[in-house]
């Protein structure tokens, strides 16, 4: 078992923990029992990390105590039932922590999320919201999930529909040019397991209907929105124009989302150190991150797949959380198919759009980082996988002003915001400051309030 000292200022931390998705704090008396309630809830969602030995002494204050255990046996019953919770198995670090002039040792219980369903001793299943631990008690909650958990997947559920639509159609006869061997679409699909009981799956209506969004309305397509704003959230005001909806089946879905991502974005024009400049957003970056949208989204959730357009961002919602053991941390390292037959048979399409299987992902970082832009910021939602890819720069907010001063007489706080990416004002202001420090530059003569401005160093 791991023993670590620490400093101060991590106690410090630890004691003002903000208690939510991901962090929880227990008294050393807690009930082991009680105790995997909340390893179960981390397991089951996006993991977290519980620290058992921290009283609280006012709850509306939030002011707490370190009090942990005399020593490791202490906490032999907690580590216990820990450890025979199956299929936790190695997705937890447990590390006793310690601390010069405070009482005891306090267990830090670092719990990743498992790509099974874990219950707690009880034999109820928890998953975590907010800062609660909810039991898994209904059909429909455990169903929903085991789709969370890629335990079961939708895509296997059959349609009510004409088998016709997935038979008889433009797309699958296109697809089986070029299958080998050469067989007809009806033997090929059963074998494929895409009709089962005389009906097709959702994956055959997806990928070879002509107008998948017929057959599964409010599911199976994207919706696009361009917002003629900066701010975090767009509004009817700053709609450009009214949403756009792409339909058609999976593969020229992806192509053509991206298509005319790519055309509404070319319009778009930002300030730059060289004036306004065409906003750039790589390709590949677009396309991957959609493919991934589409192929891994939760299509048991009645939702379109949402591309919201802003002039300094662009956002990719998916419905579905991040499927198995993939957290934000991992996504880049792990692999995990939410619908595993779509990815496999779209990669069999002419040109597919998942032609780097598992390496999309790293394809879109590397894209932005060549254009030295910013990561794209994937955000794990209660219901949805959201990724913001943001046009600004990995340049910091200093070279970025002295720069634009290489090509301009003067630069305002106003500009250097936009060019920048910061928000705040002040925070704007003390940039300046420091390079004024630095004798880089130096408030422009005669201009204040309002129309202050600054130039390079004379």
């Amino acid at each position: 078992m791991d023993r670590a000292t620490i400093t101060a200022k991590q106690r410090d931390a630890i004691l003002s923990l903000e208690e939510d998705h991901f962090g929880d704090l227990k008294a050393k008396e807690i009930a082991p029992a009680k105790l995997t309630r909340s390893v179960s809830a981390f397991a089951n969602s996006s993991g977290g990390d519980i620290y058992i030995g921290v009283d609280e002494i006012n709850k509306r204050t939030k002011k707490r105590k370190w009090r942990g255990f005399t020593d490791v046996e202490e906490a032999n019953a907690h580590l216990q039932v820990i450890e025979n919770m199956a299929p936790l198995a190695n997705h937890y670090i447990a590390t006793f922590l310690e601390i010069e002039d405070e009482t005891g040792l306090v267990l830090q219980v670092q719990v990743q999320k498992t790509k099974d369903i874990l219950e707690s001793s009880n034999g109820t299943p928890y998953v975590r919201k907010s800062a609660q631990n909810l039991p898994v008690e209904s059909e429909e909650a455990l169903a929903q999930l085991k789709l969370d958990k890629g335990l079961s997947t939708f895509e296997d559920d059959t349609v009510n529909t004409d088998v016709a639509d997935v038979t008889n159609s433009a797309p699958i006869i296109e697809f089986l040019i070029n299958v080998i061997p050469t067989a007809e679409p009806e033997v090929w699909l059963r074998k494929q397991k895409l009709i089962v009981n005389g009906l097709p799956t959702v994956a055959a209506v997806l990928l070879f209907a002509e107008e998948p969004q017929a057959i599964l309305p409010k599911r199976s397509g994207i919706k696009i929105f361009r917002y003629k704003t900066k701010e975090d959230e767009g509004d009817r005001d700053t709609l450009a124009f009214d949403p756009l909806t792409i339909e058609g089946p999976l593969y020229d879905l992806i192509y053509s989302a991206v298509e005319k991502t790519k055309e509404l974005v070319e319009d778009i024009k930002k300030m730059g150190a060289t004036g306004l400049e065409e906003v750039e957003y790589p390709e590949e970056t677009l396309h991957e991150i959609l493919t991934n949208a589409i192929l891994h989204r939760d299509y048991s959730i009645a939702t379109d797949t949402q591309i919201r357009i802003f002039d300094n961002r662009i956002e990719i919602q998916s419905p579905g959380r991040l499927p198995g053991h993939i957290t934000v941390s991992n996504i880049l390292e792990q692999q995990f198919a939410r619908n595993p037959k779509l990815v496999r048979l779209i990669n069999k399409f002419p040109n597919p759009p998942n032609k780097d299987v598992g390496e999309g992902l790293n394809t879109a970082f590397n894209a932005m980082r060549k254009l030295r832009l910013k990561d794209p910021e994937i955000i794990d939602q209660e219901n949805n996988v959201l990724v913001h890819i943001r046009h600004q720069s990995l340049a910091s907010p200093e070279e970025t002003v002295v720069e634009y001063l290489e090509n301009n007489d003067e630069i305002t706080n106003r500009v250097a915001r936009e060019i920048t990416g910061i928000k705040s004002e002040n925070t704007m202001k003390n940039v300046f400051i420091r390079l004024n420090k630095k004798d880089e530059i130096e408030p422009v003569p005669g201009k204040s309030g309002f129309r202050s401005a600054w130039q390079k160093k004379r």
